[in-house]
């Protein structure tokens, strides 16, 4: 929740269905199980014999999908998306699934994740006559499969042939009247699993959406994987060889819900893991342990555990305040601590208190924390972070500032200490991290992005690549 406050953003997350007479409405659940991922639009398409319908706004879910319009969503296939936005990027015809007409056929798409190569590929296209009508670097792969349309090559292979131009992260649907395609990137950059609800097939960005509609997990899409479902059944396809592994880590660490499972591996206990692992790494002497609801609260449970430290609820989310991220600017964001979290008096006053979070961006809002926490009585605050600290920027999608605002780059830990007023703080280490989450050790990094915090990336970074925060693309 604290990374929400400072302006740590996932760009969205999607959703799939094929072979359901209640598309639509599965396509909602799982939306809305998915609402944490973006909060500032809302889309789904529909497919029947009449071709495709789309429904789509700005708002939340149950805002977005209502009365006539959303009756007017027939079909038994569908796909969805909800995203955040950024300044730059709002706007109803930003917000996806975009839906392409032609005579040769309709169709519609939904992304997860940021093309480094997107500005290269939009003008290499514009000067071959490409029009674009949105700022979405989405819009580029149509243009792509468009190009490609000429000659005598299938449906599948115009996509396989458009997916392999693509750099960067992204997890793709693809709806158009013959199918529903699945893509993921080489890398494995952004989540995508499959499922299954009796015979019918299910694609989200987390499993969390199918156990809300009942639906079985089946497994990930795999890097490079393209996957083809229509009437006949599924098919597995390639568009590209798998490269390293690299599932997101701040998955693990915050952006995903604590009941998803990500390769297999479940969030709450992942998270759990990296507390216990933290409780190894520092010693402190203590009253309590409380977590910065909610994205810390599993972290909180296993430091508590592991270090013997009674854990209670320090920190009280309210409820009924919209998550402040969606307001794009940070004095509107640094406005929103106190609606979001009120400490508990009783708890901390006269306490030594260890304080677990998931990460620190730009430090205001742990100030304000710390600070609030200190008000209330407490003696002491010792801040232990379930990562490690963060000190570049992210190129795929998630909306980390530039290094000159994250508060961990060219600082020492006491110095971050220092400035957002902890009577200590540490940041679990990236070895820690990579253990507690238990992916295959045999992989590099565990099968892991570790930029943010290493500045090493897994793919070449373009050097007029936009980062997602300065323009909207993938979202």
């Amino acid at each position: 929740m604290l990374a929400e406050l400072r302006g740590l953003n996932e760009e969205c997350g999607i959703f799939g269905i094929w072979g359901h007479e209640d598309a639509a409405q599965l396509s909602y659940y799982g939306l809305h199980a998915l609402q944490h991922r973006g909060q500032e639009g809302a889309g789904i398409v529909t497919k029947d014999d009449k071709g495709l319908h789309v429904v789509k706004g700005e708002g939340l879910v149950n805002d977005v999908f209502t009365g006539d319009a959303f009756n007017s969503l027939t079909g038994n296939c569908a796909i969805g998306q909800v995203r955040y936005t950024t300044a730059e990027g709002r706007g109803a015809e930003n917000v996806q699934p975009l839906v392409f007409r032609s005579t040769t056929g309709s169709m519609a798409i939904a992304h997860n994740g940021n093309l480094v190569n997107a500005k290269d590929l939009k003008e290499s296209l514009e000067r071959q006559g490409s029009i674009f009508q949105t700022t979405s670097d989405t819009e580029v792969l149509a243009h792509l499969i468009k190009r490609s349309s000429s000659g005598s090559l299938t449906q599948r292979d115009r996509v396989k042939k458009a997916l392999s131009m693509l750099k960067g992260a992204f997890a793709f649907v693809v709806l158009t009247e013959e199918g529903l395609m699945v893509a993921q990137d080489p890398n494995g950059l952004r989540p995508l699993s499959l499922g299954k609800l009796g015979d019918s097939w299910v694609v989200s960005s987390e499993t969390c959406a199918f156990d809300l509609i009942g639906a079985e997990p089946i497994r990930s899409v795999a890097p490079g994987e393209l996957i083809i479902i229509n009437d006949k059944g599924l098919v597995s396809d390639r568009f590209a060889e798998a490269a390293n592994p690299a599932m997101c880590s701040m998955e693990y660490v915050y952006f995903s819900r604590p009941d998803s499972d990500i390769d297999g591996i479940n969030i709450h206990m992942a998270r759990k893991r990296c507390g216990k692992q933290l409780a190894r790494e520092v010693k402190i002497e203590a009253d309590v342990v409380t977590g910065v609801p909610d994205s810390s609260i599993s972290a909180a449970i296993g430091f508590s555990e592991e270090s013997g430290i009674p854990y209670e609820l320090g920190l009280i989310k309210n409820r009924y305040v919209g998550r402040t991220f969606i307001q794009p600017t940070q004095s509107m964001r640094e406005r929103g601590v106190k609606m979001k979290l009120s400490p508990v008096h009783q708890v901390v006053a006269g306490k030594r208190v260890v304080m677990v979070d998931d990460s620190i961006v730009r430090g205001t809002t742990s100030k304000r924390i710390v600070k609030m926490l200190k008000d209330a009585g407490a003696t002491e605050v010792h801040v232990v972070i379930g990562a490690p600290p963060l000190v570049s920027p992210c190129f795929y999608g998630v909306d980390i500032s530039t290094d000159s605002e994250l508060i961990a780059t060219g600082r020492t830990v006491d110095e971050v200490r220092d400035l957002i007023g902890a009577d200590s703080l540490t940041f679990l280490s990236a070895e820690g991290m990579l253990k507690a989450i238990g992916r295959p050790d045999e992989m590099k990094n565990c099968g892991q992005c570790l930029a943010c915090f290493t500045g090493e990336y897994p793919t070449d970074i373009y050097a007029d690549t936009v980062l997602p925060h300065e323009k909207e693309y993938g979202r």
